[in-house]
């Protein structure tokens, strides 16, 4: 941005995150002249901002990329030379003990320099949270972040937020995907707390405008949409908005925010160690209280807009029917691998019936029970594992897609194998490989999220078993084979 003859420079840290780029192209289009701070240049120019980057200092519409640690005054220090106003956009989404200490000791190393360096404005994105209620360590940490920032000395313009709704969020992917995968739900109580969620087009419009605040302003602003609910009224209108059948909520007092977080990272492409605080900022009411900044600075052009406003354009490109189309070829897929084999076993087959099994040896009655529901638990964590990957890269998607083929091929290829041909050392060597290729997919579901290979381990514990069984019938009936 220009006023009158100079160049108004910016400095935005979390500069590679969904709401640091969005900000970092509103301030190139206002014709700011920006300095990306980040750890890996190499990740900045992967940016969406990254045909903006020059070398050298950024002019007008320009990005320059500084790679710094937030936590190296010396680096904060440099890089805020010459800043009018600095975007602080850090949040720590881990789950390590002194992760408040590390997001307290960066925001008084960054309130310290930016005071150094005459910078005109700091803004902050926070949270909203209830002013009396005991708060969640992470929603506590990111007020006394916006309390250190408010005592730098530099004006400071604190922005808290709830959801934030786009296609790049977090915390809207959650939303989206237990929406979009799950027919209904038994939630935790703190799917009925109020919620005053925002579109990324207004978190950022109010977070560029906040430049343009008088220096006397100091303090916090709360910002939202003109919509508050709950997050299982969430649910319910994302589905209604894409036109899913209606979604049954049932709130249960039992399930803890640590189950919650496992769930989550099963169900959606959210892992639990980000979960975890994100589901920590939802269990207390986060409405908005005042619309001060509104006042001060006024709304996006088009007005705040609504949750169906906002859901609609963060869905505009995303393939809201991958997940069912994902688990209709999965279930197709196992099926046919379980009618392939049920077709070539016989267990009443005379050849069978005559040979030695060990005594531990299960009854039949046991085995359709067991590969049945091991047949629905494959389907469906298959179907998570590539919907997530078709999403952010196909080639892992493939891979994966390739092991599963190759294991189900396997698995239904044993039957003929042992009951067909009656061969039963190849059988167990059959059984054998079908039991590696079963591991190799656990490993991978695993990959994906860990509670997803914990889900799936049974699969591979159950091929593992079989072989075992197998090759004890091989060695008890050794020489034996089946006439033709």
């Amino acid at each position: 941005m220009v006023q009158g003859n100079s160049i108004r420079h910016a400095l935005v840290t979390g500069s590679t995150g969904y709401v640091g780029g969005e900000v970092i192209q509103q301030l190139i289009e206002d014709g700011w002249a920006v300095r990306a701070f980040s750890r890996s240049r190499k990740k900045a120019k992967e940016s969406s901002w990254a045909r903006h980057i020059v070398d050298g200092v950024a002019g007008p519409g320009q990005v320059e990329v500084f790679e710094g640690d937030a936590s190296d005054p010396d680096d904060l220090m440099v890089a805020l030379e010459g800043i009018d106003v600095a975007w602080y956009l850090l949040h720590s989404m881990g789950t390590g003990a002194d992760f408040q200490d590390l997001e307290r000791s960066m925001a008084q190393g960054f309130a310290d320099a930016a005071h150094s360096r005459s910078v005109a404005r700091i803004i902050y994105l926070g949270g909203l949270h209830p002013a009396e209620e005991k708060l969640s360590k992470h929603l506590a940490s990111r007020v006394e972040v916006g309390e250190i920032l408010l005592n730098s000395g530099v004006p400071t313009a604190v922005l808290q937020a709830g959801v934030v709704l786009g296609d790049g969020s977090t915390s809207f992917a959650m939303l989206r995907h237990l929406s979009e995968r799950l027919p209904g739900a038994l939630g935790p109580n703190w799917i009925s707390n109020q919620i005053t969620p925002i579109s990324v087009r207004d978190a950022v419009h109010y977070l560029v405008a906040a430049a343009e605040l008088p220096t006397e302003q100091n303090r916090t602003f709360d910002i939202g949409g003109p919509d508050t609910m709950a997050y299982a009224e969430m649910l319910r209108c994302h589905a209604r908005v894409l036109g899913l059948p209606r979604r049954l909520i049932i709130t249960l007092p039992v399930v803890t925010p640590n189950t919650a977080a496992q769930w989550i990272s099963l169900v959606t492409s959210v892992r639990e160690k980000i979960a975890a605080p994100l589901i920590a900022s939802l269990l207390t009411d986060t409405v908005v209280k005042e619309r001060d900044l509104e006042k001060e600075v006024g709304t996006h052009p088009g007005g705040n807009q609504s949750f169906e406003e906002a859901i609609l354009a963060a869905t505009k490109h995303l393939d809201t029917r991958r997940w069912r189309r994902t688990l209709l070829k999965t279930a197709g897929a196992v099926t046919a691998c379980a009618a392939f084999g049920t077709l070539l076993t016989n267990p009443q087959d005379s050849w069978f019936r005559s040979l030695d099994k060990p005594e531990w040896q299960p009854p039949a009655s046991l085995f359709p029970i067991v590969w049945t529901a091991l047949y629905a638990d494959i389907a469906v964590i298959s179907a998570l594992v590539i919907a997530d990957a078709e999403e952010k890269d196909l080639g892992s998607s493939m891979t994966f897609k390739r092991a599963l083929a190759a294991n189900l091929a396997l698995n239904a290829s044993w039957s003929a194998l042992f009951f067909r041909s009656g061969r039963l050392n190849l059988a167990a060597a059959g059984a054998g490989i079908l039991a590696v290729s079963s591991a190799d997919v656990v490993r991978r579901a695993w990959n994906s999220s860990p509670q997803r290979g914990v889900v799936l381990a049974p699969y591979a514990m159950w091929t593992g078993f079989a072989t075992v069984l197998s090759t004890s019938i091989a060695v008890l009936n050794r020489g034996r084979s089946k006439r033709r």
